[in-house]
């Protein structure tokens, strides 16, 4: 962990990291709340997080061949000023169809910030050390989220949308600030000779994401982690307002405390499990998510003490950044560098796609069937991809790990 956060550009990268995730989570667990409250209604929720995460598969081909021709670390500089003017709006209290329009090109900037700051992580620090510093990308990927998730909460439940948004936008200041000067790597993809069209580049990158044998099995327990995350999204919110009868803050408080258990993890990830494999990773994260989230949903049938659900959403964010940690090494590991940020945005927009459907699912059955229900099927499908991460493939005895050829440091 040291050996990483002492290479300057990736330190720099890591701290940067922190403020864009931390004026994130606040967006995230405000807005959906502020809509809950304007509207009252679960599948107006439901549609506010869909309109956040639709981008994300419609710009799927021009994000992933952004993130490989352009500068990365340009690009990562380039998307927190366009998220800082977009989120202006919402400065004023907005109605819902303005909230909607905000989060859809929010999501639409992210949909390139993701790929072009992970194909990143291998450039500043190496492919074989990818495990270890998606562990401390998770470190202070946590702690954003237990800062910027009980702050977005607060201040919405304290001064309303405006405070929150005087926060996030100088919360956002600062990682641009730091994204401002290029960086040093250690490794970089080599320029590809000819410059394909988008749609053919990035139809490259899923074909590599649908006929490499080792990534098939992990897409399939994404779809179903991504499933089971978007019905979350929706019945959170409910769940904590109308079963457990909390308050705005609350619910920032129960979504961001889950950094705690994130930390321990991330720690962990960095430093003991660094060389675990990352399906391993992906499997155990899932399946132990599942058993958790169906003790917690049940759990209320008991008592609704906050306190108790602190320490339990608590401990389930430790499972939660395995997973993604797992995630993302795998691609990470097994993709040619040049090709990555098409393969990472392919990906995120299969998770955007399904979380979508997740929300959507539940949005629509949340009123005939009740949260309790299905908070127990989305537990369930956590379950079941995790069992099928951990049995073992046929013929399958050991992974192989592509690397990355030494090369000079050069700057991004």
């Amino acid at each position: 962990m040291k050996q990483l956060l002492g290479v300057p550009a990736f330190a720099r990268l890591w701290v940067a990291a922190f403020f864009g995730e931390t004026a994130e989570w606040m967006l995230q667990v405000a807005l959906p709340i502020y809509v809950f409250q304007r509207t009252g209604s679960a599948a107006t929720t439901a549609l506010s997080i869909v309109l956040g995460l639709l981008p994300a598969v419609l710009l799927s081909p021009v994000a992933g061949v952004v993130a490989d021709r352009w500068n990365r670390r340009a690009v990562l500089f380039g998307v927190c000023l366009g998220l800082a003017v977009v989120a202006l709006p919402l400065l004023a209290e907005p109605g819902v169809t303005v909230v909607y329009a905000v989060m859809a090109a929010q999501a639409a900037l992210a949909s390139v910030f993701e790929p072009a700051r992970n194909a990143l992580v291998p450039e500043l620090v190496g492919v074989a050390d990818v495990t270890a510093a998606n562990g401390l990308m998770s470190v202070n990927g946590s702690v954003a989220r237990l800062a910027g998730g009980w702050a977005g909460g607060a201040l919405l439940g304290f001064g309303g949308l405006p405070d929150v948004m005087i926060g996030y936008l100088a919360v956002l200041a600062v990682a641009a600030a730091l994204l401002a000067k290029p960086f040093r790597r250690v490794a970089a993809p080599a320029p590809a000779p000819v410059r394909e069209p988008v749609v053919r580049a990035w139809l490259d990158g899923l074909r590599e994401l649908t006929h490499n044998r080792r990534l098939r099995r992990t897409g399939l327990a994404l779809v179903f982690t991504s499933l089971a995350q978007g019905m979350f999204l929706v019945l959170f919110v409910v769940y904590v307002l109308d079963v457990l009868g909390g308050s705005e803050a609350d619910a920032g408080l129960l979504r961001g405390v889950q950094a705690i258990g994130g930390l321990a993890a991330g720690f962990a990830l960095a430093t003991v499990a660094r060389r675990v494999a990352p399906a391993a990773l992906l499997g155990w994260g899932a399946l132990a998510l599942g058993l958790l989230s169906a003790a917690i949903w049940n759990l209320s049938l008991v008592t609704t003490a906050l306190g108790l659900y602190v320490g339990l959403f608590a401990l389930a964010g430790a499972p939660g950044v395995v997973v993604g940690a797992g995630v993302l090494s795998e691609i990470q590991s097994a993709v040619a560098p040049e090709r990555a940020g098409r393969v990472l945005s392919t990906t995120f927009a299969a998770v955007a796609t399904c979380t979508t459907a997740g929300a959507l699912l539940a949005g629509a059955l949340v009123a005939t069937t009740g949260p309790a229900v299905l908070l127990n099927v989305q537990a369930a499908v956590y379950v079941l991809a995790g069992v099928l991460m951990l049995v073992p493939r046929r013929g399958c005895t050991r992974q192989l790990v592509w690397r990355y050829r030494a090369a000079p440091s050069v700057k991004s």
